[in-house]
């Protein structure tokens, strides 16, 4: 097969994949040869090698055989003076979803015949994010801790604060600092063995080594990571064998001296059905909070977005999107995507008019749009109580009265039914929600202090 024909099959990969996927996997692989029905390719790294031959390996055997060339399996080298490496036999859809994310790789070897969803035998690999590095992250005053936080440890030295614990609501760059730490140790510490994977991936991983009977190699490869990154850790609240091994893993990395980073939709105090001791470790580094977007943060995304997509954008349009979309990054984000594609697709100009047109039902939600958890977090500072209280059993007056004001609140401002805000509240019945309101209410009319700290609570939150 010639240069020229692997370029013509590189084309119909192109449209097959999609541009991202094509830039950051196909484009880099280098044609070498065809030798006895192996397709040799170079590749920049093991890592690469290693992803490719998981996810696209049998989309580019069935594009070689339908080109006429008689490929029966791919090789990949990742310098020139490097001994092939056979590609593994593509996983299961099923196994290679939950595969682990992580920033190298050790070298693809031959399959071993009875294996076909082996998830221990190294780091397997699912990308990075390209668009989430530190240049393409915007700093403000609700996240420039963890922004500062974020890049200390990317220099990959050592810090005096292990774990690094990230934790805001949806959309709010907490996985974009994550991967950004990522990226940037590749580059700067390409030596260290870097593992970036959510909390579920931890789970399925520790499952498939019970399964298999292999926790030894479970606990080798965990244990041998130089940085652990791991998302979202609140998913494996009430899974106590899985936070059992997360704890032992814990501590022998940092026993061990190495880096932890951690993410969380909540502050690890908060976070429910964890036990203890590793609500007590989590919290023993660095927690960074990264708060609900300000107006400046939000202009600030939007005027970086337009600058790095080379677009236009009226400075009246950004200030409306900036003050209108507030509920997180990713929803800012979207809307700005979703203008510029109606733009680019019509050919209308940006403008004020068009944006109200194009985005009417985003703003039309967004213009009353609040959320349980936003309404828990008000009502526990106001009451100085922890936003834990709002979930928990306790029925002491100073919890129970302010759990009642938001539920009160959650069906005053909010489009959730009964058992949807019962559920947000611990897993309580729908008539016990529609007792707090019916009681905030009367009192609402009685008890003129909780009034005022109801209306109070009511300007902060539509406001």
């Amino acid at each position: 097969m010639t240069q020229e024909k692997w370029g013509l099959l590189c084309q119909k990969l192109l449209k097959t994949v999609g541009q991202n996927n094509f830039t950051t996997w196909i484009e880099p692989l280098e044609f070498q040869a065809l030798e006895n029905g192996v397709a040799v390719f170079t590749v920049p790294t093991n890592f690469m090698g290693n992803y490719v031959s998981q996810n696209f390996s049998d989309l580019i055997l069935y594009e070689l055989n339908n080109a006429g060339e008689a490929v029966q399996r791919l090789a990949f080298r990742v310098a020139a003076n490097s001994p092939m490496r056979p590609a593994r036999a593509a996983r299961p859809a099923a196994a290679a979803a939950a595969a682990a994310a992580a920033v190298e790789a050790p070298q693809v070897s031959a399959p071993r015949a009875t294996d076909t969803s082996d998830v221990l035998d190294g780091l397997q690999a699912a990308p990075l994010d390209p668009r989430f590095t530190f240049d393409s992250f915007v700093v403000g005053k609700p996240n420039e801790l963890a922004h500062a936080a974020a890049r200390r440890v990317s220099e990959g030295g050592p810090v005096t604060f292990n774990p690094l614990v990230l934790y805001g609501g949806v959309g709010l760059g907490k996985t974009h600092l994550m991967h950004a730490i990522a990226w940037e140790l590749k580059v700067k510490r390409p030596e260290l063995n870097v593992l970036y994977l959510s909390a579920e991936q931890f789970m399925y991983r520790f499952v498939q080594a019970l399964r298999e009977r292999r926790m030894m190699d479970f606990k080798h490869l965990f244990r041998s990571v130089d940085v652990l990154m791991v998302d979202d850790v609140q998913f494996i609240a009430g899974k106590d064998s899985t936070q059992e091994e997360f704890f032992h893993t814990f501590n022998a990395l940092v026993d061990q001296g190495r880096q932890i980073i951690v993410s969380a939709d909540k502050s690890p105090s908060d976070l429910e059905d964890i036990e203890e001791r590793l609500r007590s470790r989590l919290g023993s580094g660095l927690v960074a909070d990264i708060h609900a977007t300000t107006y400046e943060l939000r202009l600030g995304i939007l005027e970086s977005k337009a600058e790095r997509q080379n677009i236009e954008l009226p400075q009246r349009v950004m200030e409306f999107l900036a003050h209108k979309i507030t509920a997180n990054v990713r929803e800012l984000e979207g809307a700005l995507n979703r203008v510029i594609a109606h733009a680019q697709l019509v050919g209308r100009e940006i403008s004020l008019e068009m944006v109200q047109d194009v985005l009417h039902d985003v703003l039309r939600a967004s213009e009353r749009r609040v959320s349980i958890e936003e309404i828990q977090k008000k009502v526990a500072e106001h009451f100085n109580i922890k936003v834990s209280d709002m979930h928990s059993a306790r029925r002491a007056r100073a919890v129970a009265r302010p759990r009642q004001v938001a539920m009160y609140l959650s069906k005053q401002l909010t489009t959730h039914s009964l058992p949807e805000i019962g559920r947000k509240f611990g897993g309580r019945d729908h008539t016990t929600v529609m007792h707090a309101v019916r009681k905030i209410e009367e009192l609402h009319v009685s008890d003129p202090s909780l009034s005022e700290d109801i209306d109070l609570l009511r300007r902060m939150l539509e406001g």
